[in-house]
C-alpha cells in the first residue's frame, strides 16, 4: 500500500490472497480491473485441447474427400461384410489410443447408409467407450489427482458421479452432447465415480446426433463422389439440399 504527497496522488492498492491447500481454491481481493487476472491452467488446457479437436475433425474432413479415389478403391477391393468389420474395429479401438473415429464413421454412412451405418457404428462406440472406462482402472489414481488440481473446472465431471442413477445417466447424455473432449472423458469417468450403467447408456444416447451427423456427411461425400464422376452430374435440388443439410 502506498501514498505520495500532491496532485498526483497514488491510490491505494490492496492485495490479499487466502489459499485452501486442501482443494487448491483460493480467494483473491485486489484493485484494479478484472483484467488482470490470469486464467485457470485447467481452462486453458481444455479450450486449447476442444479447438484442436475441432480443427482435427475439420482438417480429416478435407482429407476424406481428397481420398475419395482411394475411398472408390477400397470399395471395389473389399468385399462388404470385409469392409463392415474394419469400420467396426476401426471405430471400437481408435477412441482407447486416442484416435480419431469419424473418418471411419464417415465411411459406414458412405457404405451403410443410415440404417445398417447407425447400428455399426452404435454397437461398435459401445466398445468404444467401454474399453477406456476398464483401462482407466490402471491410471485411477493420477486421475483423481488431476481433477483434485482443478476442482472448480472438473466439477461438471464430477457431477456425473453424483446423485441417483438416473442424474448420473443425465450427467452423462449432456457432457456426451457438449463440446468436451470425448475420449478424455473416457478416461476421466471411472475418477468421477459414476456408474457403469448410467456411463454406457448415457455416452450412447448422447452421441446419437454426432452419429447421425457423420452418417450423413459420408453419404454427402458419396454424392459427391459421384457427381464427380463426368458421367453424372447433380440437379439443382439435389445441390440446395446437400449444401443446406451440409450446413
Amino acid at each position: 500500500m502506498t501514498y505520495s504527497d500532491g496532485a498526483d496522488e497514488t491510490v491505494p492498492e490492496l492485495k490479499l490472497i487466502i489459499e485452501d491447500p486442501e482443494n487448491g481454491d483460493y480467494v483473491k481481493l485486489r484493485g484494479g480491473s478484472d483484467e488482470e487476472e490470469e486464467e485457470s491452467p485447467a481452462g486453458c488446457w481444455i479450450g486449447s485441447v476442444t479447438s484442436v479437436w475441432f480443427w482435427v475433425k475439420l482438417i480429416s474432413l478435407v482429407a476424406f474427400w481428397e481420398l475419395i479415389p482411394f475411398i472408390k478403391w477400397v470399395r471395389s477391393t473389399f468385399s462388404i461384410p470385409v469392409l463392415g468389420l474394419l469400420l467396426f474395429a476401426s471405430v471400437a479401438l481408435f477412441p482407447s489410443i486416442l484416435l480419431p473415429s469419424s473418418p471411419s464413421m464417415w465411411m459406414a454412412g458412405l457404405t451403410f447408409g443410415y440404417g445398417n451405418g447407425f447400428l455399426l457404428i452404435l454397437s461398435a462406440a459401445s466398445i468404444g467407450v467401454t474399453l477406456p472406462f476398464l483401462i482407466g482402472h490402471l491410471f485411477l489414481h493420477k486421475m483423481q489427482e488431476w481433477l483434485k488440481q482443478y476442482p472448480k473446472k472438473a466439477a461438471i465431471l464430477r457431477a456425473a458421479g453424483e446423485g441417483t442413477w438416473f442424474h448420473q445417466f443425465q450427467a452423462v447424455t449432456l457432457i456426451r452432447v457438449s463440446p468436451f473432449p470425448y475420449m478424455i472423458y473416457n478416461y476421466c469417468a471411472l475418477a468421477t465415480g459414476v456408474h457403469y450403467g448410467p456411463y454406457i447408456l448415457g455416452s450412447l444416447v448422447g452421441m446419437v446426433p454426432e452419429i447421425f451427423v457423420s452418417i450423413y456427411t459420408g453419404i454427402m461425400l458419396r454424392t459427391l463422389a459421384v457427381a464427380s464422376d463426368k458421367r453424372h452430374g447433380l440437379s439443382a435440388m439435389e445441390i440446395v439440399v446437400n449444401v443446406l443439410g451440409f450446413v
